[in-house]
This record gives structure tokens, C-alpha cells and sequence, in this order.
């Protein structure tokens, strides 16, 4: 069975009403039971006062005249008193209205320690529920009694009463206040929903040019900009997508243009030995050419295979510490003869006793593909090696006095299979920065570069040092 739906204008509404409902039902209740308290006290306090003249009264040689004006001008405000003495007789005044007095054994305890007792409503001792206090009467210092007033409480009962009406009259103008304007803010948040509704199912169907308005002044509107937020980062998610298939499509145009020509001179030179169309002595050059363009072939499979692992974080890195020199000397022995085949010099200029935290493999792997990449560019120049030691990171910089690479250029030259000039085989940076970018950036390093055109290049990588890296 299909739950019955509530609109959520009406439960907005109804939980208005409802909270402002219960908190004036819990405030009115408290305040009718502050001012019903207070009123006791005020009788009380002015029965008390009452009491303290009418002792004072009987302090002087011959009270009983100023004792009969206080009975007719407390009958007129409706209080009675009397003086009575410890067996609870009546001494003052001398008439049988006042009931018998009927205190316990608590409240004489009371009277006795010479404090005032207080009874804000008895209904038991007198015939209708009243407010009385006694006061202890001493005479040469020995307690003779007390006085006792006592007044109804029908005149607090009425003003209580009227209270309540106001009270009443005060709640419905309130809920009749507080459900208009019910009305008009449960609109005015189900619209702003009805809005963020309609964007969402703008993004639903693949629009994400929406826009809400955004406010500092509720969480709606916080909720607005975190919306325009998640649709700006789908645009630029879906944007990227496209870019990304561009750049597979790219890819796989780049792969096919680099595997072909290998293949292709492979296939002829191959075709050329079987036809016996070369010389005796060009056999052997052939033969040459077949075997670097398998390895150029291995190596562009091997790269693609290794950039793809860092991408899919396949690789596990092992990091230790290496002596900088240690790692400078054997790059500068790897790749020597690949740089005086071009007339170049390595020269390595490490910061004694530095050492570099990472993986030894890997960062022989950066720095081969860098430095290759200063020999390709650099004819008969020097290639420096250098490593030395920042506060914060350990750094280490390859710079050629080569050709330089163009200043619009140098973002580009991570990318697979860019090339500097398409018009030449031997401007490519194939996939070794691709792949020397990734490899530093799982080392939590970085990696920048500054060139010159004419004048040479210089890359510098910047590794966390053990502590930093571990924490």
C-alpha cells in the first residue's frame, strides 16, 4: 500500500503552528503559576506588614483604642486578626466570628523560634480558602503569643482568572498571527525548493548551465552555492570528458603515426635483405637499423605500458635514502656515451653529504628521461647535474646549454607524444616527461621548468625530505 504524501508547504506550517502552540501553552502555564505565586506573596507580605504595626500597637501602655481602629480598617479590606496567647486563646479582639485556632505542632515550632509563619492557602481551618500569617507576640522578652491575620482568597482567584481570559484572548491572536505569516515563509522556503527542483532536473537532462541565487542567510542559501558549485564541477567534469576523448582519439592517431614508421622501415629493410637488394657491406647497416627500430618499438610499448600503471596507481614506490652523489654519478656513467655521441659533457656537482628520500629505481628513471631529453636538444654543450638541500625539500636540477624550448611551449611538453616541431621525427618528447611528471608527483614532489630559447633548459625537482614525507 502507497504511503499518503504531505505536501511539504503543510508540514511547514504544521510544525509552526505546533512549536508555537506548545511554547505558549509551556509559557503561559509558567507565567499564571509566576504571577499566582506573586500574588500570594504580595497578600502575604501585606498581612506581614499589618501584623508588624498592630505589635507595635500592643508594645504601648494602652493599645486597645488603636487596636479597635485596626479591626474596623482591616474589616474593610476584608482581613481579619487576632492576638492570641500560647494555649491558642483568643485575647484580641473579644468575638466568636474568628474560628478556633488550630495550629501544628510544625507551624507553632515556628512561631516559637520568633520567625513569621506563612500559609498562602489553607482550606482546611477556615470556611473558605484563606491567606494568613502569624507573627510571634514577646512582651519583656518571654513569647505571649502571636498575632494571627488572615484574608480570602477569592480577590487573587478573580484576578487570576481574568488573567487566564487574557491569556486565552492573547494565544488566538497569536496563532492567528503566526499562520499568516506561516503561510508566506512555508511559500517563500517551497518555492526556493521548487527552484533548486527544477535545476536539478535541468542537470538530469544534461544542462548544466544552471545558476541558483545565492544568500548568506540561511542554509538554503548556503545549500544554492554548493549547488552551483557541484554544476559548475560537472561542466567542467563533462568538458573534461570531451577532452579527454579528444585526447584518446589523439592518442591513438600519436601511437599509430609512432608505430608506423618504425614498422615501416622494418618491413622494407626486412623485404630489401629477403630480395637481396642491398650490398654486401649495406647488409649489415640494415641489419643495425632493423634492430634500433625494434628497440625504439619495445620502448614506446614499455612507456605506454609504465605510464598507464602510474595512472591507475599500479606503482608501489620503495623509498630509502640515497646518497645524492651516489644517484648523480650513475646517470652521469649511463648515459655518457649517448652524450658524446653528440659532442656533449655531463658533469654532476652534488652538495656533499646530501642524501635524497625516494625510490632509487624510480629516480634513476626520472632523471634518465630528463637528461635524455637535454641530449636530444643539446649539440656539443654541457648537461649539469646538480643536487643540494632546501629547509623544506631536497632539490635536484638538470640543465642543458641546448636549444631551449619556447616559452608558450613549456606547459605543453608533458604531454604524450608532444612534439616541438611535427615537421621533424627528432623534436619529440615521446612519453618520457609524460611519465617523469607522475613518477614526481608520487613522490609528493614537484617539478618546474625554465627555458630560454637559444640558451638551454633547466628542470628542477623538489622531494620532501624523509620526516616531511613521512609525516
Amino acid at each position: 500500500m502507497k504511503k499518503p504524501r504531505i505536501k511539504y508547504f503543510y508540514q511547514l506550517i504544521g510544525s509552526h503552528l505546533s512549536i508555537l502552540l506548545i511554547a505558549l501553552l509551556i509559557l503561559s502555564i509558567l507565567f499564571v503559576q509566576y504571577v499566582e505565586e506573586f500574588a500570594y506573596e504580595e497578600k502575604a507580605g501585606e498581612l506581614e506588614r499589618y501584623g508588624e504595626q498592630i505589635l507595635r500597637e500592643l508594645e504601648r501602655p494602652r493599645p486597645g483604642t488603636d487596636l479597635q481602629t485596626y479591626v474596623s480598617l482591616l474589616k474593610a479590606q476584608g482581613i481579619d486578626f487576632i492576638v492570641f496567647d500560647q494555649q491558642s486563646r483568643v485575647l484580641y479582639p473579644f468575638s466568636e466570628a474568628f474560628p478556633p485556632i488550630d495550629l501544628t505542632e510544625e507551624e507553632w515550632n515556628i512561631i516559637e523560634q520568633g520567625e513569621t509563619l506563612v500559609v498562602n492557602r489553607d482550606v482546611e481551618r477556615f470556611e473558605n480558602t484563606m491567606t494568613f500569617v502569624a507573627l510571634p507576640y514577646v512582651s519583656d522578652g518571654e513569647l505571649v503569643g502571636g498575632v494571627l491575620l488572615a484574608s480570602p482568597v477569592s480577590g487573587t482567584r478573580e484576578m487570576i482568572s481574568e488573567l487566564n481570559k487574557t491569556l486565552v484572548t492573547a494565544i488566538l491572536i497569536a496563532l492567528a498571527v503566526a499562520l499568516l505569516l506561516s503561510l508566506l515563509l512555508s511559500k517563500l522556503h517551497v518555492s526556493r525548493i521548487q527552484r533548486m527542483q527544477k535545476a536539478t532536473s535541468m542537470i538530469t537532462n544534461g544542462r548544466y548551465d544552471v545558476n541558483l541565487p545565492e544568500t548568506n542567510f540561511d542554509e538554503i542559501g548556503d545549500l544554492s552555492r554548493d549547488f552551483n558549485k557541484m554544476a559548475n564541477k560537472l561542466q567542467q567534469s563533462n568538458e573534461e570528458i570531451e577532452r579527454l576523448e579528444n585526447r584518446r582519439r589523439q592518442f591513438m592517431a600519436d601511437v599509430s603515426h609512432e608505430m608506423r614508421t618504425p614498422l615501416t622501415t622494418i618491413a622494407g629493410v626486412v623485404e630489401g635483405l629477403r630480395n637481396n637488394m642491398f650490398e654486401e657491406d649495406q647488409r649489415e647497416k640494415g641489419i643495425r637499423l632493423v634492430s634500433d627500430e625494434t628497440k625504439r618499438l619495445i620502448r614506446l610499448v614499455n612507456e605506454n605500458l609504465d605510464y598507464e600503471k602510474i595512472r591507475s596507481n599500479q606503482v608501489t614506490l620503495t623509498k630509502e635514502e640515497i646518497e645524492s652523489e651516489e644517484l648523480l654519478e650513475i646517470i652521469q656513467e649511463h648515459l655518457y656515451l649517448q652524450a658524446e655521441e653528440k659532442g656533449n659533457h655531463i658533469e654532476i656537482e652534488p652538495e656533499a653529504g646530501t642524501v635524497i628520500y625516494g625510490d632509487m629505481d624510480r629516480l634513476i628513471q626520472i632523471l634518465t628521461n630528463i637528461v635524455k631529453n637535454s641530449i636530444q636538444f643539446t649539440d656539443h654543450g654541457q648537461i649539469f647535474l646538480r643536487a643540494f638541500r632546501e629547509p623544506a625539500h631536497m632539490v635536484i636540477e638538470v640543465e642543458d646549454t641546448g636549444a631551449g624550448i619556447e616559452v608558450e611551449e613549456i606547459d605543453l611538453i608533458w604531454r604524450r607524444f608532444y612534439k616541438t616541431d611535427f615537421s621533424r621525427g627528432s623534436g619529440q618528447f615521446g612519453l618520457g616527461l609524460s611519465i617523469v611528471k607522475q613518477l614526481v608527483t608520487l613522490h609528493d614532489g614537484d617539478i618546474q621548468v625554465e627555458s630560454i630559447k637559444g640558451q638551454g633548459t633547466k628542470f628542477t625537482i623538489r622531494l620532501p625530505h624523509k620526516k616531511d614525507s613521512e609525516a
